[in-house]
């Protein structure tokens, strides 16, 4: 049958349904991902550590055009529970880093539904789907992820409003500003295959959902982080590295990815934009917890 507006116990159906899928993780990828990020595309080879966050390229859901809803995404129902709320953002997760991928590894991602939340915030209702995935290869657990989505309402006119400054943002040990123009967003939307049009079609971003430009992508500010951490690890990446969306954020104006140690090789991280405003947090550690 289909779900009422919100019928949680209809969606809390969906917990445990598992998907698989298989990829190939190329020399081709390595090169695109690391000139989508501004960096030496170089000659990758077979067997080489491949660069972290990757596995955001690997198996994305490929539908046929007929098959995608109105924003770009495919249809909801699926493997995804079918929240009837018409904004779909990435809210943050975590990632446990256990044996690096490599290039020209075949990666098998094994997903799982954990869990559905509904909850009320300023904007109305929002629902919360935490989903787990493994990434194998032939040498056995690469990482293990939970993304966790957020689904609300449109309320048009409200997200062009943003909020204010954040306020005691702490002293950054590295920095660096990235420049998210429309080309980047739509070369990021190319590399992971995401049709979600708020990151490459201005009219349907400002006059359908209501923002003041493009969205950049919440995986893409995440692998800004995970760059930084590692670097201020000295090129070790984090066994666990957690991060949280706070604000969207647009393109139009630079943003600067910051971080610092706190205590030995654990540390945070966060994106901030012109404004003064923390797009997203991170904190990462040396520790892996049991998944």
């Amino acid at each position: 049958m289909d779900a009422t507006p919100l019928d949680i116990d209809h969606l809390r159906g969906w917990i445990g349904r598992t998907e698989t899928a298989e990829d190939d993780l190329s020399e081709q990828l390595v090169r695109g991902f690391r000139a989508t990020l501004d960096q030496d595309p170089g000659k990758p080879r077979p067997g080489e550590a491949a660069p972290l966050a990757i596995h955001w390229c690997l198996s994305p859901a490929i539908r046929p055009m007929r098959e995608l809803g109105p924003d770009g995404h495919p249809a909801r129902g699926g493997f995804l529970p079918p929240v009837p709320l018409p904004r779909r953002m990435w809210a943050g997760g975590e990632i446990r880093h256990v044996d690096p991928l490599r290039v020209g590894d075949r990666v098998r991602r094994v997903s799982r539904i954990g869990d559905v939340q509904v909850k009320h915030g300023r904007t109305g209702p929002l629902c919360f789907v935490a989903v787990h995935h493994d990434f194998e290869t032939e040498r056995g657990l690469a990482l293990s992820e939970r993304h966790d989505i957020v689904y609300r309402e449109m309320t048009p006119g409200r997200t062009g409003q943003p909020p204010e400054a954040a306020g005691g943002v702490p002293a950054a040990q590295a920095s660096h500003a990235v420049d998210p123009t429309p080309t980047l967003l739509f070369r990021y939307s190319a590399l992971t295959f995401n049709g979600h049009r708020i990151h490459y079609d201005r009219a349907y971003a400002t006059e359908v959902e209501g923002y003041p430009g493009l969205v950049v992508h919440g995986p893409l500010q995440a692998t800004w982080l995970l760059h930084l951490a590692a670097g201020l690890r000295g090129g070790a990446a984090p066994g666990l590295f957690r991060f949280r969306g706070l604000s969207p954020v647009f393109d139009g104006a630079p943003l600067t990815i910051a971080g610092r140690l706190t205590d030995g090789t654990t540390g945070e991280a966060w994106t901030l934009t012109a404004d003064g405003r923390v797009g997203m947090q991170a904190q990462f550690s040396d520790e892996v917890p049991d998944a």
